[in-house]
């Protein structure tokens, strides 16, 4: 069976990626224009946007309008969000806060025993979110969960909630709708925070998995 041959346009992303290695950008950082990038590589303008295009949609770059191209928080991400996943049947926001359940409580069991103290300065930060509208995004503010999951000082945990609430951010935000009480949900995540901060783990543990069956009752409760 013969291999496609990739496009022009990606291999130019490849290529833009490469640069964003050898510059040693990180998140936030600016990259050349589309014109300089055209005149590098010997290409159109219009091909440069399409690659740009394509690394913007994994979240590698982002655009700000007026400003230019940045590098993005999804380049050193090993778990990517398809941003063309088909929609799903069923009850896909149900689906979502049993997964949660399942995977965040041992999450902050590990965040008490490993935080340090630009994590809980994070945690308390992140904490606030929940009084306010959810936003998702590389623009938006850092959710609590994945602050929590970053805490645990592996990377690939933080990449796995965070991956897990951006590809599902319909049915995140459903669920915010369903569990509507802000004030209860604020104080939940403060009382995780303060175990965490003691370096109780089971503490944290519990108080993850009390917060996450709440919530998965009040999604079961509006799915009836």
């Amino acid at each position: 069976m013969s291999r496609t041959e990739p496009s022009l346009s990606e291999r130019l992303a490849d290529d833009i990626v490469e640069i964003i290695r050898e510059q040693r950008l990180g998140a936030g950082d600016l990259l050349a224009s589309s014109r300089e990038l055209a005149r590098r590589f010997d290409v159109t303008t219009p091909t440069v946007r399409e690659a740009l295009r394509r690394l913007e949609a994994t979240g590698v770059v982002e655009f700000r309008h007026g400003s230019g191209t940045y590098v993005g928080p999804g380049f050193a991400r090993t778990l990517m969000v398809n941003p063309h996943l088909p929609r799903r049947e069923g009850d896909t926001v149900l689906e979502l806060a049993e997964a949660r359940l399942v995977v965040e409580p041992a999450i902050a069991a590990r965040a008490a025993g490993a935080r340090t103290d630009d994590d809980l300065a994070r945690l308390g930060q992140s904490a606030q979110n929940a009084l306010h509208p959810p936003r998702f995004g590389p623009a938006g503010p850092v959710h609590f969960h994945v602050a929590l999951a970053a805490a645990t000082g592996n990377p690939l945990l933080r990449e796995t909630v965070e991956a897990l609430l951006h590809v599902r951010a319909r049915e995140q935000v459903e669920i915010r709708h369903r569990y509507h009480d802000r004030e209860r949900d604020h104080a939940e995540h403060l009382l995780i925070l303060e175990a965490v901060r003691d370096g109780d783990a089971g503490a944290a543990e519990r108080l993850t998995r009390d917060h996450l069956r709440a919530i998965r009752d009040a999604v079961a409760g509006g799915a009836r």
